[in-house]
Parts: structure tokens; C-alpha cells; sequence
């Protein structure tokens, strides 16, 4: 196993960005390794960090202006050749179903649960 997993974390709101990195804190659980997060803020950012290096998971905000976390994760999923997983982050349970559009591999809602948003991408890592 790796010394570090690489995770994506995509959202145009610097606070949302920074109350996942609280919510996964250094490794989201105790199996798996130090999380290394690239963080993005914008669509091309995204597309350049999943051609440029090895990402394991993504989190994309589905609340991100002006391109949303849903739009993002339709696309990767659609475009980038072994997209890794993704776990989208929704600003409202209703939302939910969305997620299944935007071929998501897991959601929680906003703000980050910490036990739900660690537990997620421990999932989304393992599998």
C-alpha cells in the first residue's frame, strides 16, 4: 500500500474546501494512508490535476460556481479514461438523487459530518 493516497478536492469556496480537510484530517481512517489533497477551484484545474498526476479519489463540491460538483463529475466520469471515485458533496438530501445523473460513487451532505465524510472516502479508497 502507499505511504500517501492523493485525493482531489474540487470547490470554488475556499471554506467548504477547507471544512473537508478538517472532516477527513490526516487520513480519513486508521487503514489507510496520509492524504495528500490537490485542491482545485476551477473546472480546468480539475482536468489538468486528474491528466497530470496519480488521483485516487475526488471530492467535488456539488455547490461550486460557476460549474457545479455534479456537472464536473458527469464529465470526468464521461471523459477521463479511469476516472477515480467520486464522492459528491450535496447541499441538500434532495439532491441525492442527482447524484446518480451525475454518476457519483458516494454523497454526503454539507456542512462535512466528519464520522460521514471520513467514512465515505475510507470506502471510496479501499474499493
Amino acid at each position: 500500500m502507499p505511504s500517501t493516497v492523493s485525493v482531489l478536492l474540487y470547490s470554488s469556496d475556499a471554506d467548504t474546501r477547507a471544512q473537508v480537510r478538517l472532516a477527513v484530517g490526516r487520513s480519513p481512517a486508521p487503514d489507510i494512508p496520509q492524504v495528500a489533497f490537490v485542491e482545485c477551484a476551477t473546472l480546468p484545474a480539475v482536468l489538468l490535476a486528474l491528466d497530470a498526476s496519480r488521483i485516487d479519489a475526488c471530492v467535488l463540491d456539488g455547490e461550486a460556481v460557476p460549474i457545479g460538483g455534479m456537472g464536473v463529475c458527469w464529465q470526468i466520469k464521461n471523459e477521463v479514461f479511469q476516472c477515480p471515485p467520486v464522492l459528491l458533496l450535496i447541499g441538500r438530501p434532495q439532491d441525492a438523487w442527482l447524484a446518480t445523473w451525475s454518476h457519483a460513487d458516494a454523497v454526503v451532505t454539507l456542512p462535512a459530518d466528519p464520522v460521514e465524510t471520513a467514512a465515505s472516502l475510507a470506502a471510496l479508497l479501499r474499493a
